[in-house]
């Protein structure tokens, strides 16, 4: 399986991004961080078209599209276990998108194949990367019965 998160925004140097790192080279899968810099500083509408169709141009065809948006479907870790093993089986290619701070577009919304979310609060776009890297890994360990998940 081959993972894809997909971000607006750069994430410099420094512990989050240290973190997140970490997470990615513990985990099984391949994952391939794809990093989107806003190109216009318009208005939001017009930044949203613009991020969105920047973002969908990441997703491979066929793979699963998990957008992560504040009003999206809460999960804990078993259950996103459980549809992280079933994507991987029915398609092998998961990739998750990460707005900006005017969150995803409509058309991304749409399109996704499910949509998450990590509670109700706002969290910094740079933790959320930390987190979803997290949450991966810890998916693995549920689906493969290590003790991380019981720490």
């Amino acid at each position: 399986m081959q993972v894809i998160i997909a971000a607006i925004g750069r994430d410099r140097a420094g512990p989050t991004r240290d973190l997140f790192e970490d997470y990615c080279q513990r985990t099984p899968w391949p994952i391939r961080l794809v990093e989107i810099t806003p190109r216009s500083s318009g208005p939001a509408e017009r930044r949203l078209r613009e991020e969105a169709d920047r973002l969908l141009q990441t997703v491979p065809p066929g793979a699963v599209l998990i957008a992560l948006d504040e009003a999206g479907r809460q999960l804990d870790s078993a259950g996103l276990a459980r549809r992280i093993a079933r994507w991987q089986e029915e398609h092998g290619t998961l990739a998750f998108v990460i707005g900006g701070p005017d969150g995803l577009a409509k058309s991304v919304l749409d399109r996704a194949n499910a949509t998450i979310a990590f509670g109700r609060m706002t969290w910094p776009h740079r933790l959320v990367r930390v987190m979803l890297a997290e949450q991966i890994y810890r998916a693995s360990t549920i689906l493969s019965g290590h003790p991380y998940h019981r720490d």
